[in-house]
């Protein structure tokens, strides 16, 4: 399938080009149509049936994950000449939103890996980082992870409490991560530190740590109310020394890779959040057709059938903001106040 999308490419972006209009929202491009439906196909067939039991035993979709690396699901804004689908946001949105919508679990792990670790790499990293950090991630064998918050202070990335210190031709970083999605599964972590205290949000700089490490270990895993097939865990670093060259971009460029790239994550959620809501009216539907009272079924009650609209039209709505808010990330455009809204 991921050849398939690179075949028809040239078409996408041709047609894309002028989808980039905001008003013209009535219909998708033939090639992001083909990857929202694609998408859609994989999560009802080999999502939905496993999902509950994944959350339920806290199991990571291992195969599933290396199934939609080889559909070019798990990098599709890479380019294809570091292993990825040469797409753009818009098309990963929808493919978030639609595995999401069969697995919430699944799509979380997506968005992470595209948008939260291979994002940053990918805008700030070189050229020689980009093919250590980014291809072996690409094909669903490596997921990666972002370690910005911490227990005390939070994703406020202008108060991280980590310690990155130059001893020779090494850093070494010293302090604890908190709730850091996939990161019992991950094979890499972005990681945020203070590398000059004096110089407060200024002084963050951000590295690249492989998994497993010396140095590095793992809390337990959170016992969360849902999405429990993707981990959430502490990273605690206590002397990790890594290479100098695996600073991500500049000296003291920490806070401004955290914030961008978070502008970019919030879509990610954003999709994850509309595949879920879909599959909640999905459900709600169809209880609606298929319990009775009163000898009908009750989605012929008018009551019924309001909140059934309602529902849809909050739905859709939070997907045109969506749509809306990757187009013009996608266009280079301002997006920041787009992806807020998106989230609410």
């Amino acid at each position: 399938m991921a050849a398939l999308f690179k075949a028809r490419r040239a078409l996408g972006m041709v047609v894309g080009h002028g989808f980039r209009c905001l008003s013209q929202l009535a219909e998708l491009p033939e090639l992001h149509q083909m990857m929202r439906q694609t998408c859609r196909d994989y999560a009802q067939k080999e999502l939905a049936p496993i999902a509950a039991q994944l959350d339920k035993d806290h199991k990571f979709p291992a195969k599933q994950v290396k199934e939609l690396g080889a559909m070019g699901v798990m990098a599709v804004e890479v380019p294809e000449s570091l292993g990825g689908a040469g797409m753009d946001y818009l098309a990963y949105c929808l493919a978030v939103e639609e595995l999401s919508r069969g697995c919430a679990s699944t799509g979380v792990i997506v968005s992470v890996n595209n948008s939260l670790y291979l994002g940053p790499i990918l805008k700030f990293g070189t050229e020689e980082q980009k093919k250590q950090w980014i291809t072996p991630f690409t094909t669903g064998d490596k997921v990666g992870c972002f370690a910005l918050s911490e227990p005390g202070n939070g994703s406020d990335a202008g108060a991280a409490s980590t310690l990155a210190q130059q001893e020779g031709d090494e850093w070494v970083l010293n302090g604890t991560k908190a709730w850091i999605t996939n990161c019992w599964d991950a094979s890499a972590t972005v990681v945020f530190a203070t590398t000059d205290k004096s110089l407060k949000h200024k002084g963050i700089s951000a590295f690249l740590v492989p998994m497993p490490h010396p140095g590095l270990s793992l809390g337990k895993k959170e016992d969360k109310l849902g999405i429990r097939a993707s981990s959430t865990a502490n990273i605690i670093l206590e002397d990790c020394r890594i290479p100098l060259g695996n600073m991500l971009g500049e000296r003291g460029m920490g806070f401004k890779i955290a914030m961008q790239t978070l502008d970019s994550g919030r879509l990610g959620i954003a999709a994850q959040a509309l595949g879920i809501a879909q599959a909640a009216l999905d459900c709600a539907a169809d209880y609606a057709h298929k319990r009775t009272a009163f000898g009908a079924p009750i989605g012929k009650l008018q009551a019924i059938q309001f909140k059934l609209a309602d529902m849809a039209l909050a739905t859709e709505s939070a997907r045109l903001l969506t749509w809306r808010a990757a187009m013009l990330r996608d266009a280079k455009k301002p997006f920041t106040k787009a992806s807020l809204f998106s989230n609410y």
